[in-house]
């Protein structure tokens, strides 16, 4: 799990900021590189084991709250996407929809996304044969598939079901949304 925390400088907002999902590829890259350029931006990840542990929510909030502590500026107020805030020692407000409505959101959005997509080429060239630098780590068949043929590495959840199935357990939540793979 990948999260971004990004204060934006209101004099050099860049252009095409959206949800990073409506963005292809190429054009989040280059607003990666506009915002990393123009903006105060912070990264933070949460490993497979605090996923298990806690579940995708928890460990994506926390993910962000340290994130947001690892700004070189302390901010005055954080936007969250979704409907929980966090614990920013500041004010917090929470967003739904916010990456399609909210300037800094829409770019820590891109920061996170870029971030992962790029660790996740690393992590296939590292671990060829379940398509990650294709799928992200999502459930797709190709990634099934290699679990199936592979058996799970250390970046794999063990509560994703078919990883859990590997090992011989029940998976302890079946979240087919989230990916299976979080890069370390």
């Amino acid at each position: 799990m990948v999260a971004a925390a990004v204060i934006l400088d209101p004099k050099r907002v860049p252009r095409g900021l959206d949800d990073s999902k409506k963005l292809d590829a190429p054009t989040r890259e280059k607003l990666y590189d506009k915002i990393c350029l123009s903006a105060e931006v912070a990264v933070a990840f949460a490993p497979p084991a605090r996923i298990d542990r806690d579940n995708i929510l928890r460990a994506s909030l926390w993910a962000l709250a340290r994130a947001v502590a690892a700004l070189p500026v302390r901010p005055k107020l954080v936007f969250v996407d979704g409907r929980d805030r966090i614990d920013a020692g500041c004010d917090c407000v929470a967003v739904v929809s916010g990456d399609a409505i909210v300037a800094s959101i829409a770019a820590a959005s891109i920061v996170a996304k870029v971030t992962r997509d790029r660790l996740m080429g690393r992590l296939a060239l590292a671990h060829p044969g379940y398509g990650f630098e294709r799928n992200m780590g999502y459930s797709v068949p190709e990634h099934v598939a290699g679990l199936m043929r592979l058996g799970p590495t250390i970046h794999h959840r063990r509560s994703f079901a078919p990883v859990a199935a590997c090992y011989g357990d029940r998976a302890a939540e079946t979240d087919e949304i989230a990916p299976a793979v979080l890069p370390l």
